[in-house]
């Protein structure tokens, strides 16, 4: 017998949804204080849009850009050598069974979205589009 098609497959949860936004909004008062000794990190302003936690909540993997686009190699070496001190920071702040292990990951959507809209500026994709709404008129 056929499995019944779940259109939410594949697609984070509500709990996991909930406990990523707490995450974030933990790690983002933690790091605007300016709590960390790296030197990496000293004077750097970290936006974290947003925090993406696996299925059984053990892993949170942390979209992190720094302001202004600055040197990201840096920022996530810095954030990788502070990652049990903020674990830490983390677990008394949000009260779960278990504290999350934390990943940290450039965030590229705004590279994405540059690209992808550099892509369909080409003059080429333009005269695909323009055919594309001919055809459609002519129907």
């Amino acid at each position: 017998m056929a499995k019944p098609h779940d259109e939410f497959a594949g697609q984070p949860s509500q709990r996991q949804l909930r406990v990523g936004e707490l995450v974030r909004k933990e790690l983002s008062d933690i790091l605007s204080r300016g709590q960390l000794a790296d030197p990496d990190l000293d004077g750097v302003i970290i936006t974290i849009p947003e925090v993406r936690m696996s299925p059984d909540l053990r892993w949170a993997t942390v979209l992190v850009m720094p302001l202004g686009g600055g040197d990201i190699d840096r920022v996530l070496a810095g954030l990788k050598r502070s990652s049990k001190y903020l674990r830490g920071q983390v677990a008394r702040r949000v009260t779960m069974k278990y504290s999350c292990d934390l990943r940290f990951v450039a965030d590229t959507r705004f590279d994405d979205d540059d690209r992808i809209n550099n892509l369909l500026a080409n003059p080429i994709v333009q005269q695909d589009v323009d055919s594309g709404d001919a055809a459609d008129e002519e129907e």
